[in-house]
């Protein structure tokens, strides 16, 4: 048994409560002369800070406070002017007397306010938070002075009249737009927590307000210079403190120990107990068992506001996504959240529930509350043993939630945790924090879901429907199937779920992957009997030279029978086993259990989220595409290009783009053995020109595809290996194409290109990115471990497309198909704005198009924009075609393929989400 250390956080570990002894060790201290604050095993220490999601909103609300005081300024000049003179006005009629007080009163006391609550806190031994202060206060006078530097030399007039105005000293001078000192002075007051003290907050007031008024009285700023430096300062300030942490003031045990005593209890010992699960538990507050002098031991659950913090970002998407019922209030005060856990501990008990029972609240300072209950004792349903959870216990279980729900009372969180099981056998619920009290029938339907779930997790389907029927009936249960989901569930739940789904993923490769290794004997006989029938057939030498023909024929037929026959007989197999494998998941059992009792059931899931994350990306998207095809547009004179151009090139041009999405299609159905339609890849083509708009080219591309190809019904693993293939392949016709084409180009004799620079700096560059990864360990192992996985996966679907030529030239084809396309449009766009004196050879127009294309891969943009448009134009002038032409030409081939399809691919996208084929 050990004391706190200098700086100790909570005791890890319980041990078991029947074992906790009631009373006092002898040889402790006498009670009536010393406090026993003892605490049972070592308290870890505290992380000296902590980062609050608290001071990144408020970063985040004073960037966007600012970016709408600098809109205002910039849109509403008009009013900005007007307010300047009323302000001038009402002031002018100010004392000079007074103005001259407050001026040098607030020039002093804004000085002197900062260094005396520094040393205030340097006697308390708090100089961390002066650090902090100084810290922010230096951040906020640099960003005052690139403030400063942007509005007199780069801000539009509108922003600089309103942040400006002649200095009353020097009229041919400016006022400074933002406050050199007075934003520091902010920065550092809030840094180091001025406001969260009364006394100190109303002089931060005052003086504030002092200096604000001097400044505009005399002339010397204007009120939204003013506003902009509390701004500026109060966002530093928590950027600061978000970025270096904020000092850990969470209760320690011994603060715990004297907060006991405040409410009337005389502790002796307290141990932290063991928290199940600190991904969604950690907002639950720490919980303590605590013995006494006299009496029973207690519970006790402290909350901090550290705690309260944790999952923030969590619960304010789940509260924006759902609809209204997804969590509590994302920012719940300290006080809110001990109001709401004793109010549901009451009602709960109230409603005949078993639960602890709640005997003493109190603050433990002001960031921190403790709630005691009666120590209840047991354990949880987690870490009971099956053989224990009898279906006694089960429907004990269920009286107690229909207990709750008599009264309208939703727990939202029935995990094996949150069910306690007593010596006695008596369940108890706890954990009623995240409760509410006259529910709706939704939260109290997806209570029922919830608990069936984790039941289900601990003794099948079949019995936790069954405890369910007995206790709330039928209709009850057959009422909750809507909400079987696994967004109504808990976030511990869902993870579960999440890992038993891999699981069965992976005996299901298991067993397909032993049906096929059980299959090869049975190849390899049929293999064996055909070739001994062909070397019989070889060596009969009576036949004569027609005979031996026909059965050559005959031959090569039966190798094709044979080679179909041990495809048919190893899929036969792989179907079995995969079929035999197959499990239905958790939520699936129970839905059949239900319907068993009620068939007429809604097994409809409900629509229980206000924004989808598909919806969200794609608004996110289209507004990403359209911000990227306005900045390439805005630039470009439409009249000269239209008025020049040559419309049957143009009109070849989108044809050859057209044609590109049926190239695409073939060369992707060209390594999918299976039967995937062809017009529905070509629709999902399509939609890829929506998709890349949006992501790198390399990336949205390999994602859309191999999502496609799973919801065809190829199976995961095979899908990604079908597309890696693709890629494969495509890589190296691109690098056979790219050379072809150089030297193709350099016997053209061009100026600027010759197939020996092209080759030769290729195979350079190859060299020299070769030995810098064999050279560098951690490179060499990254490649190692991508080829290996690469080679896993894709050659042996290479091998299974081998198999089938048609296939493989159908894929090979399409990829060549598919380059002829974009190089036919991009040199139907040169035609377009070119004549016979500007045109370029296909082979030049092959290599441009082939070494931009390869960049626009490489390159993150979305969709190779600005990567591609560059290297496409250099590369033509290089050729010889000159900028006039380049420039529009490449415009025109951009447009067609890639800005124009934005919108057929979204429609398509969106047409084949709903067709659930993305």
């Amino acid at each position: 048994m050990k004391q706190q250390g200098a700086h100790p956080g909570d005791a890890e570990g319980s041990p078991d409560a029947s074992s906790r002894p009631d009373t006092a060790d002898p040889g402790r201290p006498d009670p009536d002369t010393a406090h026993i604050d003892e605490l049972e095993g070592d308290e870890p220490l505290l992380p000296a800070r902590v980062h609050r999601p608290s001071d990144l909103m408020r970063l985040l609300g004073g960037v966007l406070a600012v970016v709408v005081l600098l809109a205002i300024a910039a849109f509403a000049h008009g009013t900005t002017s007007g307010l300047e003179q009323d302000i001038t006005k009402g002031t002018g009629q100010a004392p000079d007397l007074l103005i001259k007080i407050a001026g040098l009163a607030s020039s002093i006391a804004i000085l002197l306010v900062p260094v005396a609550f520094a040393i205030e806190r340097l006697i308390k031994r708090d100089g961390l938070r002066i650090a902090d202060g100084v810290l922010a206060a230096v951040l906020a006078h640099g960003v005052t002075l690139a403030t400063d530097l942007w509005v007199a030399r780069a801000a539009p007039d509108s922003i600089q009249d309103a942040l400006t105005q002649p200095s009353p000293g020097d009229i041919h001078a400016l006022t400074d737009p933002v406050h050199g000192y007075l934003a520091p002075v902010i920065a550092y007051m809030t840094a180091v927590g001025m406001s969260r003290r009364p006394r100190w907050r109303a002089v931060l007031w005052v003086v504030l307000l002092l200096d604000a008024f001097s400044m505009l009285v005399t002339g010397y700023t204007t009120p939204f210079s003013i506003i902009l430096t509390v701004l500026i300062g109060w966002t530093v300030a928590y950027g600061t403190l978000y970025a270096v942490g904020s000092p850990n003031v969470r209760p320690t045990g011994r603060t715990l120990m004297a907060g006991l005593r405040t409410v009337g209890f005389r502790p002796v010992t307290a141990s932290r107990e063991e928290a199940p699960d600190a991904s969604e538990t950690g907002d639950r507050g720490r919980r303590y068992f605590v013995t006494l002098e006299d009496g029973p031991p207690l519970d006790v659950t402290v909350v901090d506001r550290e705690q309260q913090a944790q999952g923030f970002f969590y619960r304010a998407w789940r509260n924006l996504a759902l609809r209204g019922f997804a969590t509590r209030s994302s920012l719940q005060s300290l006080r809110q959240a001990l109001e709401q856990e004793a109010l549901l501990a009451y009602a709960a008990i109230a409603a005949g529930a078993n639960a602890p029972k709640l005997i003493a609240t109190s603050e433990l300072g002001p960031d921190a509350v403790m709630l005691v209950y009666e120590h209840s004792g047991g354990r949880t349903l987690d870490s009971l043993p099956d053989e224990e959870i009898t279906d006694e216990l089960l429907r004990d279980t269920w009286h107690q939630v229909r207990a709750l729900q008599s009264r309208r009372i939703a727990h939202r969180r029935l995990v094996g945790d949150a069910i306690l099981v007593d010596p006695s056998g008596t369940v108890i619920l706890t954990d009623l924090r995240g409760g509410e009290i006259a529910a709706g029938e939704l939260l109290l339907r997806m209570d029922v879901s919830q608990l069936l779930v984790t039941l289900g997790l601990r003794v099948g389907a079949e019995r936790a429907v069954a405890s369910a029927l007995s206790v709330l009936g039928p209709d009850a249960v057959a009422d909750c199937l809507p909400m079987l989901q696994p967004i109504a569930l808990s976030r511990s739940t869902r993870a579960t779920l999440r890992r038993l789904a891999r699981e069965r993923a992976e005996r299901e490769r298991e067993a397909v992957l032993e049906a096929s290794r059980q299959s090869r004997p049975v190849r390899a006989e049929l293999s064996g009997s055909h070739d001994a029938a062909a070397e019989r057939t070889s060596f009969d030498g009576t036949a004569d030279r027609s005979d031996r023909s026909d059965r050559s024929d005959r031959s090569d037929r039966s190798d094709k029978k044979v080679v179909r026959a041990e495809q048919r007989a190893e899929k036969r197999a792989i179907d079995e086993a995969l079929e035999e494998a197959r499990e239905e998941d958790l939520l699936t059992q129970i839905r059949h259990e239900v319907l068993r009792i009620r068939p007429q059931a809604p097994v409809e899931p409900a629509r229980l989220e206000r924004v989808r994350p598909r919806t969200l990306i794609s608004l996110i998207a289209g507004a990403i595409g359209a911000y990227f095809l306005l900045t390439q547009l805005t630039h470009i004179e439409f009249g000269p290009l239209i008025a020049n151009a040559e419309w049957g090139w143009v009109a070849a041009a989108v044809l050859f783009s057209a044609a590109s999405y049926v190239a695409a299609a073939m060369a992707l159905l060209g390594f999918v053995p299976e039967r995937v339609p062809f017009v529905r890849t070509v629709a999902a083509q399509v939609a890829g020109s929506f998709v890349k708009i949006v992501a790198p080219a390399a990336v949205g591309g390999v994602a859309l595809n191999t999502r496609f190809l799973q919801r065809a019904g190829v199976r995961p693993g095979l899908a990604v290996a079908s597309v890696g293939a693709s890629q494969l392949f495509g890589l190296g016709c691109h690098i056979l194409m790219l050379l072809a084409f150089g030297y193709l180009t350099g016997t053209e004799k061009t100026p600027s290109l010759s197939p020996s620079r092209t080759v030769i700096g290729g195979l350079l560059t190859v060299a020299v990115l070769v030995l810098v990864v064999t050279s560098v360990p951690f490179l060499r192992k990254f490649v190692v471990t991508r080829v290996r996985s690469l080679f896993a996966g894709v050659v042996p679907r290479m091998l299974d497309v081998l198999q089938r030529p048609q296939k493989l030239v159908t894929g090979i084809g399409g990829m060549l198909l598919l380059t002829a396309c974009f190089v036919m449009c991009l040199d139907a766009s040169i035609r377009a704005f070119g004549d016979e004196t500007t045109s370029v050879s296909i082979a030049s127009v092959a290599v441009v198009f082939l070494a931009g294309n390869a960049l626009g891969s490489a390159a993150p943009t979305p969709g190779g924009v600005g990567a591609v448009e560059a290297t496409l134009t250099v590369g033509l002038i290089a050729v010889g075609l000159p900028k006039e032409v380049a420039a529009p030409a490449v415009l025109l081939f951009r447009l067609l393929t890639l800005w124009l399809p934005v919108l057929p691919g979204w429609i398509a996208f969106n047409h084949l989400t709903r067709k659930a084929a993305l």
